[in-house]
């Protein structure tokens, strides 16, 4: 299926809304303002026509079929494996691993580089702004391994403290993984220094994406991560439909993640061998329609424009702190200088949620609680907090209507 789109050369968020068609909806009577961004994007409606031509014109099992619609469904699907190699600037397309997203990721690492790689008293460096699928599967392997967790520390303002981290790396480091854009705070970690300096410690890396891929570009080779997961419903794309990329010489040494059809060469009672990459980690059934969608997503990105993308989250993201600023008894988490589009506050004495209640009466969609940063909010001493996050299809008007909703809540619940 070919799929075209309508996009300005140059950026026209009115022209950009046009093809989400839930933005039209309405929510307690108003016009839907989407800020919870971070946690889902929405979808155009190419990404949906996508899914419903897929159902419609050629649903069929992929790579082991020799009839027509098997023979187009998986031309299709491996088309969306050579988009991702591109969009990431990957050597291989057989470096592309496809997942249900990040957490699948990280966690097929942890179940396979990890077991094998990780000993009894070596070491994984975490950071304190960790999302809490790059925690926990660090910490069952550790407990099962009876490996050491250490944690980089942040500033106030919510950035790595680096003269910490060059700290914990030592000869028993062996994998740092880090989050490339905090999903909590905004932040846009320094990873290529992060990675320079494993390296030259003798560790690998693992970034966590799932925030960056869709307000950064990213290139894995100039960044030299050994492995990189994002999810594809966080940059337009369908839900259940993710990516590890991982290098080739890491890949092939790995042992297998999960066992069953497609990723085997030959069964016998005595024996198996298991299929090259990328299919040595693809057991079963995949998620079809979603990954063929995912490609229409991430080429809406690309002729879109990244960089016209991100010029105008900034400003959004610039024009949003400026007027919460402004507003007596809120306080931002997170002041990184460097930041990607998402803003998160506490009201003092407010609770996020009442907020977040609030809110939603007036159509105005955010997130709120502790984002899956628990040890984070731990960190800032607070509960949770109030998250507005910024697509390319917001707008200076629905920062308006935020900032509105806001000075509402606090009038009623002052």
């Amino acid at each position: 299926m070919e799929t075209t789109t309508t996009i300005s050369p140059t950026f026209d968020v009115n022209i950009i809304r046009k093809s989400f068609p839930v933005l039209e909806r309405e929510v307690n009577n108003q016009l839907l303002v989407y800020l919870d961004n971070a946690a889902t994007s929405q979808k155009p409606q190419v990404v949906i026509d996508a899914l419903d031509y897929y159902y419609s014109n050629y649903n069929a099992n992929i790579h082991r079929g020799i009839h027509t619609l098997a023979e187009e469904a998986t031309a299709a699907y491996e088309a969306t494996r050579n988009t991702v190699r591109d969009f990431i600037n990957a050597t291989f397309s057989e470096e592309i691993i496809f997942t249900r997203g990040t957490t699948e990721g990280i966690n097929l690492v942890a179940y396979t580089w990890g077991r094998k790689y990780i000993h009894s008293g070596d070491e994984i460096i975490i950071s304190t702004m960790e999302h809490h699928s790059n925690i926990v599967p660090w910490q069952i392997l550790c407990e099962e391994k009876n490996a050491v967790l250490k944690v980089i520390p942040i500033n106030d303002d919510g950035e790595l403290l680096m003269d910490e981290y060059k700290k914990l790396l030592s000869p028993k480091t062996k994998l740092v993984s880090i989050v490339h854009v905090s999903n909590a705070l905004g932040t846009i970690n320094p990873v290529k220094e992060i990675i320079d300096l494993a390296h030259a410690n003798g560790a690998h890396v693992l970034v966590d994406g799932a925030q960056s891929s869709v307000h950064l570009d990213i290139d894995v080779q100039k960044m030299d991560c050994d492995f990189f997961a994002f999810s594809g419903h966080k940059v337009y794309g369908p839900t259940g439909a993710g990516v590890l990329y991982g290098k080739k010489k890491n890949l092939e040494e790995m042992p297998v993640f999960m066992g069953g059809g497609e990723m085997i060469k030959e069964v016998t009672f005595a024996k198996t061998t298991y299929a090259n990459l990328p299919y040595k980690y693809e057991a079963g059934t995949p998620n079809i329609a979603d990954t063929i969608a995912l490609k229409v997503a991430l080429d809406f990105v690309t002729e879109t424009g990244k960089q016209l993308i991100r010029n105008h989250e900034n400003n959004l993201l610039k024009y949003a702190t400026e007027q919460l600023k402004s507003i007596r008894g809120l306080r931002i988490i997170g002041n990184a200088k460097n930041k990607a589009s998402l803003i998160s506050f506490v009201i003092k004495n407010i609770h996020p949620q009442d907020v977040g209640v609030l809110l939603d009466n007036q159509g105005i969609a955010v997130r709120t609680g502790h984002h899956c940063t628990q040890p984070l909010m731990e960190r800032f001493q607070i509960p949770g907090t109030t998250r507005a996050s910024f697509a390319m299809y917001n707008t200076k008007e629905e920062v308006d209507r935020l900032i509105s909703g806001i000075q509402k809540c606090i009038k009623m619940l002052s």
